[in-house]
């Protein structure tokens, strides 16, 4: 088994049919060669000979006959999903996901835990643990584990593998590396090559892959407001460094001066991770000792413990406080997806990372919200939609990432 270079970002044009090829086996298979031949616009014998490469590496095997309108019947193939197993790891609002999945991104073994409320040297530990759990839950497939993915905030060195992490200090943001690589510390403990990438990039990729209709093929990802991943003609786009999908600004030298009653809700600025809807109820309860009572009754939490989980089970429960808390966050991410939309023109953007948890009533308000501000002709036809992947989607497109790459390199 050769080595795979999960590094590697720009592919030969034989990579290039190896994924298209192995991506319409797992989507659309069992398929025949003429399928696939008609649906690439390439000959037969092209398709025939990727083929029988792809049989002799147990990736693709042929299936019962297709009905024949006459003639010998064409034979089925079919992508071979228990060929390879991937390892994705995703971390959400609220959790961190661990999946071990296959080839056709069916999820074979799941676990998940609360996020951590630590540094990034915490949730790194975090998420190898989750690998070593799946990794024991998953004895008997060891041997045909190909990769690790990790999906994970921050900025991303992709030569590195280490993470920019923004984190507060006071009342100001700072950003804190990562002191060893997570893919390092990855590939050292477990032997196998890992891949890192952004969580909204991830999510994005995971979406495309596995979720939407393949029609669409340019696409946002909302993960919360604080970045997005990018869907541009089918392809993730990362931008020259790896670093695009970042969506707001920050300047600490003006800090105090942005703190204005406009400049609280500008969809410029750096929101904390919920969009500030934590602060927003807290500061809520401590001024109405009733609705305090009430919320706390509902939640069987207190203002110390208060978290995103907590506001929307009071959500859902109809609690006025927390009602009015996501209507104004919703405005908040409607009017930053507006300035995206004018400015990318997508057809579909998707909100996940554990804002699905908000309910309709965010959503609608979010669309809403964008509409009003966009312009008119860039929101005809668009399209704004919870993930369908929901808490899965992180961990299942770090997932994806690595199994595309596989396709391409053909371990």
């Amino acid at each position: 088994m050769r080595a795979i270079d999960f590094q590697k970002e720009l592919l030969s044009e034989k990579e290039k049919r190896n994924i298209d090829i192995l991506e319409i086996l797992r989507r659309r298979g069992p398929i025949s060669r003429p399928d696939i031949s008609k649906e690439m616009g390439i000959n037969v014998v092209t398709v025939s000979n990727y083929i029988d490469e792809f049989i002799k590496r147990n990736l693709v095997f042929e299936k019962e006959l297709d009905v024949s309108e006459g003639g010998r019947r064409p034979v089925l193939l079919d992508l071979n999903p228990q060929a390879g197993f991937v390892i994705g790891a995703g971390l959400n609002l609220m959790n961190m996901v661990g999946l071990l999945v296959d080839l056709k991104g069916n999820i074979v073994t799941k676990t998940q835990v609360v996020r951590p409320k630590a540094s990034v040297k915490e949730i790194s530990e975090c998420l190898l643990e989750i690998v070593r759990e799946i990794l024991r839950r998953s004895k008997e497939y060891t041997p045909k584990i190909r990769g690790i993915g990790i999906g994970i905030a921050g900025l991303i060195n992709k030569e590195t593998g280490t993470i920019h992490w923004p984190q507060k200090m006071n009342h100001y943001y700072t950003y804190a590396s990562v002191d060893l690589p997570l893919r390092d510390l990855m590939e050292k403990e477990f032997s196998l090559p890992t891949l890192i990438e952004n969580d909204a990039t991830s999510a994005c990729f995971g979406e495309h892959w596995l979720g939407l209709d393949q029609d669409y093929q340019n696409c946002l990802y909302m993960f919360s407001g604080v970045g997005c991943g990018i869907l541009i003609n089918g392809e993730v786009y990362r931008g020259s460094q790896g670093y695009a999908g970042e969506t707001s600004v920050y300047n600490f030298k003006e800090q105090d001066l942005f703190n204005c009653e406009a400049g609280n809700n500008c969809f410029l600025k750096r929101w904390e991770l919920d969009l500030g809807m934590v602060d927003d109820v807290r500061a809520q309860l401590m001024a109405d000792p009733v609705k305090a009572e009430n919320f706390f009754k509902l939640t069987a939490s207190n203002i110390d413990n208060l978290d995103l989980r907590s506001v929307f089970i009071a959500n859902r429960a109809g609690d006025d406080t927390a009602k009015a808390a996501l209507a104004r966050a919703a405005k908040r991410l409607g009017i930053k997806i507006a300035s995206l939309v004018n400015l990318l023109n997508p057809q579909i953007v998707i909100i996940g990372g554990g804002l699905e948890e908000a309910g309709e009533d965010f959503l609608n308000k979010v669309n809403q919200t964008a509409r009003e501000w966009a312009f008119r002709e860039a929101t005809d036809d668009l399209k704004i939609t919870y993930s369908q992947l929901r808490e899965n989607a992180v961990a299942l497109g770090a997932a994806s990432i690595v199994m595309q790459k596989l396709f391409a390199q053909l371990w």
